[in-house]
């Protein structure tokens, strides 16, 4: 974009800018397109109003997280050279613009409208607004890069703590007719806009060479896994810490995921609940989901990246197992177990942004993000797949209650114990694949 103000150039931060105001911009982003965790709000208004079934007014949602993992994947390294601020800026773009196509496509009764909205053009926003701050973040708290990300990344965990009660007073406002849903998704489209706007202004990157007062790489290099080299996202998928750190991911998030996506009909199946105590369930899950993300990534900065995964996955498995065993005895046990898996879904998601600066530094750490959340994408299928099924086809054996879950909790149990083993196996990043200081200082300038 040359001289543009969206380019990387004009985004450099004075001299006696302060750091503090990064995690502003980045929470501007993601409480915003966290707005994908309500989606539900609008399932059963859009069914009624266009005469969709469940599978299909689902969809919008799916497609979105589809492309979510594709286009931080794809655009992750598009992302490093142009820089946070033209990230924002095409997330912000193309999410309340999908918002707006949504609207009209609900508006003129086609549906397929909505999905290529929401879902294509509103995916595009979600997966490029959830890498935009993560490198520059990185880069600004070398010193505290788990904290910095968990800051973010709780943000997408809690937005939908603030959309679903107001899409909801939206609806109950506007109507939950055709009418009514369009303008719903248009307020939301132009109102998400402008206040992801706020982090496009706000945000800036640090002057070349820039480090916090009195914070020694050499000192941190020494750390375990911590490198003070780097490697750039091309070689990054070519060595094998990457993808045992995807598997890592990818069934830490599978067995949260799982729990998440089936809360409300799971604390039924074990407990009979009224509905105002399964919703109530539901909000407590969402509330450690988010605040996990900032309290464990916060806490890997003191024990170590490796440590923090022993703890999601090794403390999970067990957790599984307890539910297994005792978990239709006692409610609170339920509660206290299931609350504990999502905090650890949730600190999974913040804290490897930070495990990946340690494997393989800031250099083109938020292309390597981009590609690491296809495990997202797998583990959003597998997990919902494995619990829904398996409970399905109990039922249809004629079983209820708990024994629709527990063979896909065994299940889970596996997969944890596969992610640990895959976590214990990761060793530093060999030398070969290490960047040429030279070489990097060259593309450096040249941005």
């Amino acid at each position: 974009m040359g001289l543009g103000v969206l380019d990387r150039s004009r985004v450099v931060a004075p001299p006696g800018w302060s750091r503090w105001l990064v995690p502003p911009a980045a929470l501007a982003v993601h409480l915003s397109i966290g707005q994908a965790y309500a989606w539900s709000v609008f399932k059963t208004p859009l069914e009624k109003a266009l005469g969709l079934t469940g599978v299909e007014s689902g969809l919008p949602f799916q497609v979105a997280i589809v492309m979510l993992g594709l286009s931080a994947a794809f655009g992750g390294t598009v992302v490093e050279r142009r820089g946070p601020r033209w990230a924002m800026a095409l997330s912000s773009v193309c999410f309340g613009g999908g918002f707006l196509v949504a609207a009209l496509g609900v508006l003129l009764g086609q549906f397929w409208l909505v999905v290529v909205g929401y879902g294509l053009l509103g995916g595009v926003g979600l997966g490029i607004g959830y890498i935009s701050p993560v490198s520059t973040l990185i880069k600004w708290f070398p010193d505290r890069p788990g904290m910095a990300t968990g800051v973010a990344i709780m943000g997408f965990g809690g937005g939908a703590l603030i959309a679903s009660p107001w899409s909801t007073a939206m609806l109950a406002g506007f109507g939950s007719g055709t009418g009514g849903i369009a303008a719903t998704f248009a307020l939301h489209g132009v109102v998400y806009a402008l206040f992801m706007a706020l982090g496009v202004l706000l945000v800036r990157v640090p002057p070349e060479n820039w480090k916090p007062a009195g914070w020694d790489p050499g000192r941190a290099a020494k750390r375990g896994l911590v490198t003070a080299a780097d490697v750039s996202a091309h070689n990054a998928i070519r060595t094998p810490q990457f993808w045992l750190l995807w598997v890592v991911l990818c069934f830490n998030v599978t067995a949260g995921i799982g729990v998440l996506e089936k809360a409300a009909p799971m604390i039924t199946d074990f407990f009979h609940p009224g509905p105002a105590t399964a919703a109530g369930f539901v909000a407590l899950l969402s509330l450690t989901n988010m605040l996990g993300r900032f309290v464990w990534s916060s806490l890997s900065d003191l024990l170590g990246r490796k440590n923090i995964y022993r703890l999601y996955l090794g403390v999970g498995a067990l957790l599984y197992l307890v539910l297994v065993l005792v978990g239709n005895t006692s409610r609170p046990v339920f509660v206290l177990a299931t609350i504990a898996i999502l905090s650890f879904y949730g600190g999974g998601f913040a804290t490897v942004p930070a495990y990946l600066r340690d494997l393989f530094g800031t250099y083109q750490v938020g292309a390597i993000h981009g590609r690491l959340l296809t495990a997202w994408s797998v583990a959003g299928v597998l997990g919902p797949l494995i619990v829904d099924g398996i409970a399905d086809a109990q039922a249809a054996g004629g079983r209820s209650g708990p024994a629709l879950y527990s063979t896909s909790f065994l299940i889970m149990i596996g997969l944890l114990v596969a992610g640990f083993v895959a976590n214990e196996l990761i060793r530093p990043v060999a030398q070969r694949w290490h960047e040429p200081a030279v070489a990097r200082a060259e593309e450096v300038r040249a941005q």
